[in-house]
């Protein structure tokens, strides 16, 4: 995609510095404390602030001027504090679990601190430089899908438009034909049927392919786009306890079936709030990158919640994923310079759906590709979290608290 010239937002540049000058000089998330700042406003001894750090709770750098001392970030600071006035009641702790959180499941797949995220203690993405989405289903769900994975005699490809509604078709008749085997083998075969599916490939599986290969065959003619396609399924494959991985986690819990609970994480992720910000980020850069633009400044300003596809509360200096997405992507100007402008204007980066959207729409790959690449990848994640989820024999069943 070029730039736009002319009356559009990457042309409002020296407008959008003024705001931003005036938006950094008093907003204090871009503020440090020192030492004593952070003791006074938690009310804590200089031992405790250590033991924060240590444990991870608190980021320190180095002081600018005296490397002998520490700054600490004020947005650990204040989520120390509001966590502090809440209070440590069952009843409060349950509370501060529901959004964004503290951990409510023991996991041993994905692990997310200090902006980077590992899948069994490998770092994510340096994993997803070079592994495929087999390989990632191997390390996250210990699937081998060593032998050429068995398709069913009577399966077909749903009839849908859009791949990611085939992907949920699939797993929606999976779940109701009563197929033998819930095991790893299936796990194999249903996440091979989730990129037939997406692929739409109508002419049968070829099993010497990686999934990466299928897709980028079925949606593109250029050259960089299995590799590109195989980056973006691997960075999607797990992040922790999101929504979909814990309703998927429930459904095995209460024991469902494999295709049954993968179908619920798969519906989870459709969600306008989940996977389908993937959609609405691609419909707002297409809309910014447009010969007349609308007034996302104003937009901007007017609204404290960030454009789709930025702002990721696990990730305040930006989201590893779609960092790396952006890095296969050099060219990609007009991408590139959106999310400048919104980091510079808003303080919030780009994250995954900005990525995917970014994979859709610079490889020309049919429409809704992008939350299907987050689909079919995010299936190994949910694999490994059903069987992990299946091993502690425990169901998820929270109580609620009433309304007095």
């Amino acid at each position: 995609m070029r730039r736009p010239t002319g009356n559009s937002l990457l042309d409002k540049r020296s407008i959008l510095i003024k705001i931003i000058n005036m938006k950094n000089e008093s907003d204090p998330a871009h503020c440090i404390a020192t030492a004593a700042e952070v003791c006074k406003t938690l009310g804590i001894s200089r031992d405790t602030l250590y033991a924060y750090v240590s444990r991870g709770l608190l980021r320190a750098a180095p002081h600018p001027s005296d490397r002998r001392r520490s700054l600490y970030d004020h947005r650990d600071v204040e989520m120390l504090r509001a966590r502090k006035h809440r209070g440590r009641s069952r009843r409060a702790v349950a509370e501060s679990t529901i959004n964004w959180g503290e951990p409510i499941l023991t996991s041993k797949i994905t692990r997310i601190a200090d902006g980077h995220y590992h899948y069994r203690g490998r770092d994510a993405v340096e994993f997803a430089s070079r592994a495929s989405l087999e390989d990632a289903l191997a390390l996250l769900a210990e699937v081998q899908p060593r032998a050429p994975v068995r398709l069913p005699a009577d399966w077909r490809i749903p009839d849908y438009r859009l791949p990611f509604d085939r992907v949920l078709g699939m797993l929606t008749a999976e779940a109701v034909a009563g197929r033998v085997g819930d095991g790893r083998p299936r796990a194999a075969q249903l996440l091979r049927l989730a990129a037939l599916s997406a692929a739409g490939q109508g002419g049968g599986d070829h099993p010497d392919r990686p999934m990466h290969e299928l897709l980028a065959r079925a949606w593109s003619n250029r050259p960089e786009a299995a590799d590109a396609i195989r980056s973006a399924l691997v960075l999607s494959a797990d992040h922790e306890l999101n929504a979909s991985a814990y309703a998927a986690r429930v459904a095995a819990s209460a024991g469902a079936s494999l295709p049954a609970s993968l179908l619920v994480g798969v519906a989870t992720l459709s969600g306008n709030r989940h996977g389908g910000i993937t959609a609405r980020c691609r419909d707002w850069v297409m809309a910014m990158a447009g010969p007349n633009p609308p007034d996302w400044r104003q937009s901007v300003t007017d609204d404290p919640a960030p454009p789709p596809g930025f702002g990721h509360p696990l990730y305040p200096d930006g989201d590893p994923r779609a960092k790396a997405l952006l890095r296969l992507f050099p060219e990609a100007d007009t991408w590139h310079a959106i999310a400048a402008d919104v980091q510079a204007l808003t303080g919030h980066h780009p994250t995954i759906d900005f990525g995917l959207a970014l994979v859709e729409c610079e490889l020309g790959l049919p429409e809704g590709a992008g939350m299907a690449i987050f689909a079919v990848g995010r299936m190994a994640g949910w694999t490994a979290h059903i069987f992990e989820q299946r091993r502690t024999g425990q169901i998820i069943r929270p109580r609620a608290a009433s309304e007095e």
